[in-house]
């Protein structure tokens, strides 16, 4: 339904509404310091009690653990991130409607409280977990606006699928979260709710689409969440907020009740997927959606599990993990500390015998960018522009950079759209190829993977989190969307202005390339600054367990085999 008011009274009465209701948040949120610290990482310990603190900064796997045993309630547990929230809202603009899910969410906490004293039992595996949810996902009755002024209005009829499938295992959504205009954007700023911020650095992004739950996660707003991708839109806020992140394959979780610009176009396929604090929340997730079989109510689901208790690794005596290491992507160079994180974490896994690593050669990534970005606007992105028209609200920079001003958007004839699927589907069975190729065959055919190649290790974005407005470069992560390949972001390590200096004599390859590397003006600016990206590295974990046990356990969260051929062995990292 298209709003008839002009866009500027539309987004006046969004945050006002938004800012009203919090004001009569009980008990009252505590006031922010003014003016806010560039880094606002210690703000929730300012703000919280220490036990509230505590309870935040708590594994995902423990606080299910402590729920489940009734050591703590679930009404203290809603209330210490639910609290929190509107605190970490008012420092980073991450929040929408917060009020109506709070009310939900502390009814609902009381029920499940109930419910254990009453049953001495958690009602499920999610009993009184807090998980918060990307907007665009249908909450019944609660906005569907996709960051679009002319949507503001638009209402959920009922609650999205896999919504219904987390509320049925016992948790309590205690947040919905900003989104960006159009929602194809890679960073989170929409003339709605404005610009949502890094927690780490305020004038940096939490990346996009799902940056609003990447900036919660990453503040401990929340410890599990629920994002959407499409070219990034899970991993890039993950990465720029020191999180885990996974896209799953297209068809594992349902995709029922969300709503987006031209969904159901089939041209590139969204998916929905965790986003967590921890590895434990990302296998929680998997695991609990899966066990639900969405694919006895959602015929176009693969109907596989979360197959946890059958590790892939497991293949006999004498057998080497193989990893596969891509470098650079042939386009754009990454910034210093990325590539310095991928050397240390090749350098430790090379000190590991059970593991063999190999380079990666990119095999044409500028070609595959060109074919996304032509199949994500099939029609030239009519739909999206007529609703901007519409409101008459401008164009975010980067909404326009992927729209208006991106010149592989035009609008095409059915026969050319299906010419760029054939191409794709070609280039996902040369890309296969080539991964096949690593390995060789039997004779007797038994096992034809012999030596094939497990994972590919590689940067998830260019660099760290970049200053707002400049995420322009999708490659790193829209190359798996394009190949439909599972892929997780996890933890590296920190910007060190000692080890990650300017490289002043770098030649440029492109202009994509120059921009990007314009974009790191030195260390300095970042220094500190926690990243994670889609390498291994246990810099962060490295005080719980050695670096060959953390790696299983990674891989231990599956690789993904559904039945396609193109993604049997490939979990990119």
């Amino acid at each position: 339904m298209m709003n008839s008011s002009s866009w500027e009274n539309v987004a006046q009465d969004v945050q006002e509404y938004r800012d009203v209701t919090l004001d009569h948040v009980e008990p009252p949120i505590p006031e922010v310091p003014s003016p806010l610290p560039q880094n606002s990482i210690d703000l929730a310990r300012i703000l919280l009690s220490e036990r509230e603190t505590g309870i935040t900064e708590t594994s995902t796997k423990d606080l299910v653990s402590s729920l489940a045993s009734a050591k703590l309630s679930s009404t203290e547990v809603t209330n210490a991130f639910s609290f929190g929230a509107p605190d970490w809202h008012k420092n980073s603009y991450r929040i929408s409607n917060f009020f109506q899910v709070i009310v939900a969410a502390l009814a609902r906490a009381q029920e499940l409280d109930e419910y254990m004293k009453e049953h001495e039992k958690p009602l499920g595996p999610l009993h009184g977990l807090p998980i918060s949810v990307k907007e665009h996902m249908g909450m019944k009755d609660l906005g569907l606006n996709t960051g679009l002024a002319a949507w503001a209005q638009n209402k959920a009829e009922g609650d999205a699928v896999v919504l219904k499938i987390l509320w049925q295992a016992g948790c309590v959504f205690h947040a919905r979260t900003t989104q960006p205009q159009t929602l194809m954007q890679l960073e989170t700023s929409s003339n709605l709710y404005g610009v949502t911020v890094n927690p780490y650095n305020r004038k940096l992004t939490p990346g996009g689409s799902s940056g609003g739950e990447g900036a919660l996660l990453g503040f401990r707003g929340s410890c599990l969440g629920v994002g959407s991708d499409i070219g990034g839109s899970i991993r890039v806020p993950a990465a720029n907020n020191g999180l885990y992140g996974l896209r799953p394959t297209t068809r594992r979780i349902p995709l029922l009740g969300v709503v987006a610009p031209q969904v159901g176009s089939g041209y590139v396929e969204p998916v929905i997927g965790p986003l967590s604090t921890s590895l434990d929340g990302i296998k929680l997730f998997m695991r609990t959606v899966l066990a639900a079989k969405p694919w006895m109510d959602d015929p176009s689901l693969v109907p596989l599990g979360w197959r946890d208790d059958n590790s892939y690794l497991d293949r006999g005596s004498g057998k080497r993990l193989k990893v596969a290491v891509l470098w650079n992507d042939g386009v754009v160079t990454p910034h210093p500390p990325v590539q310095r994180a991928l050397k240390d974490v090749v350098a430790r896994l090379r000190e590991i015998d059970t593991v063999e690593v190999v380079d990666w050669e990119p095999y044409k990534h500028a070609f595959a960018w060109e074919l996304i970005a032509k199949l994500y606007f099939g029609d030239g992105g009519h739909q999206i522009k007529e609703a901007i028209a519409s409101s008459g609200e401008p164009w975010r920079p980067l909404a326009r950079f992927i729209l208006p001003d991106n010149p592989h958007a035009q609008e095409r004839s059915v026969v050319e759209i299906q010419d760029l699927k054939v191409q794709r589907e070609q280039y996902c069975y040369e890309y296969a190829q080539k991964w096949g190729s690593t390995g060789t065959t039997r004779a007797d055919k038994e096992e034809s993977d012999e030596g094939i190649i497990d994972v590919i290790l590689c940067p998830a974005t260019p660099g760290v989190a970049p200053p707002l407005d400049s995420s322009r470069y999708w490659g790193y992560s829209s190359q798996w969307n394009l190949l439909d390949y599972p892929a997780l972001v996890f933890p590296v390590t920190t910007v060190d202005p000692a080890l990650d200096e300017r490289d002043e004599g770098y030649e440029p390859k492109n202009e994509q390339d120059r921009f990007n590397h314009e974009l790191y003006e030195g260390p300095e600016k970042l220094w500190g600054y926690r990243f994670r990206y889609s390498l291994w590295g246990d810099v962060v974990k490295a005080h719980i367990r050695p670096l060959q046990g953390f790696l299983i356990e990674l891989l231990i969260v599956q690789v993904e085999r559904t039945g396609h051929e193109s993604t049997l062995s490939c979990f990119k990292f």
